[in-house]
């Protein structure tokens, strides 16, 4: 369904920031239909325009701020990006950063492409860059292909649809972006691992104390598949289950000795709670395997004679 060039730009703007035509065609054809494609918000556009423009003061303006991931669906197009200027044709994928200044210019007839919109984030995380200008690659790749076909395929069979997808399909167009833009750059590749894993460690110490997070939570809060998140760890020698029972352990530890120094009687199963543990049999057991002892077993100040007494062990849920 063609709209009129008027509300073609109003609908440019409103799903993808202002734009301005340069170039108008003397009988317009066009649309901008928002949707969802694999669980991404997607965008089809179309219109034979000449050009279409984005200057740095409209991305300043609307402040923008994603990456979308365009396939070429007909027709050919030229996007300049800080004076990187890329060609597609059918079946070509370009990465667009929205933030920047932008110019589209069609050949004659009708260009289409169909968009998802990538958080910066998440493409900073799975493909691992952040381009500063257009970045293209032709049909001819073999992840380019797939990743046409799956858009399209998709686009297809929902119609657009506003329903939300399986993340796994999210993640398998993440990693066929990556093997189409990634870095080839092994000390950048690693740069950006190290800080991505350092993101992670700050989010569990922010949050070990919940008994509700876990490997699955952490990996849905930075972005990133569950499978991934262990290689992370994995990769330096732990799980993320160790480390983050490693940080309430230790955690239970200095709640129990501060409860020892000031004489507290709070019962050591809320100790248990407030570190992080569900069940006070396993926290019990799993601190006796950390520290050789009890949780109950905790050295309590010394009497007037100058020795130290300790704490007997306790059972259940004593104080």
């Amino acid at each position: 369904m063609n709209e009129n060039m008027g509300a073609w730009v109003e609908s440019v703007r409103l799903h993808c920031g202002k734009y301005c035509i340069a170039n108008a065609s003397e009988h317009f054809q066009g649309w901008v239909r928002p949707g969802s494609i694999c669980g991404f918000d997607a965008l089809d556009l179309a219109t034979n325009v000449g050009k279409l423009e984005r200057t740095q003061r409209d991305a300043r303006q609307d402040r923008v701020d994603h990456y979308y991931a365009l396939v070429q669906v007909s027709g050919r197009s030229v996007l300049v990006q800080d004076d990187d200027a890329v060609k597609l044709d059918v079946g070509d994928v370009a990465l667009i950063d929205s933030s920047r200044a932008t110019t589209y210019a069609c050949d004659q007839g009708v260009s289409r492409w169909l968009g998802l919109r990538l958080p910066r984030q998440a493409v900073a995380i799975h493909v691992g860059v952040t381009p500063n200008g257009a970045l293209s690659r032709p049909r001819s790749a073999p992840a380019a292909q797939l990743l046409s076909h799956l858009v399209s395929d998709a686009a297809k069979a929902a119609s657009l649809s506003l329903e939300a997808s399986d993340p796994y399909m999210q993640l398998a167009v993440y990693g066929l972006l990556a093997s189409l833009f990634s870095s080839d750059d092994p000390s950048s590749r690693s740069h950006r691992t190290d800080q991505l894993f350092s993101r992670i460690r700050a989010s569990i110490q922010r949050s070990f104390t919940d008994p509700d997070v876990g490997p699955s939570e952490i990996a849905a809060e930075a972005g990133i598949s569950l499978r991934y998140l262990q290689k992370l760890f994995t990769m330096r020698g732990r799980t993320c289950s160790d480390y983050i029972l490693s940080l309430r352990l230790e955690y239970a530890a200095r709640l129990i000795r501060q409860r020892a120094v000031v004489g507290s009687e709070r019962p050591l199963y809320e100790v248990g709670y407030a570190s992080g543990f569900h069940d006070y049999n396993y926290f019990a057991r799993a601190f006796r395997r950390r520290f050789g002892h009890s949780p109950g077993a905790a050295l309590i100040p010394a009497d007037e004679s100058g020795h130290g007494r300790v704490r007997g062990s306790m059972a259940g849920r004593a104080s």
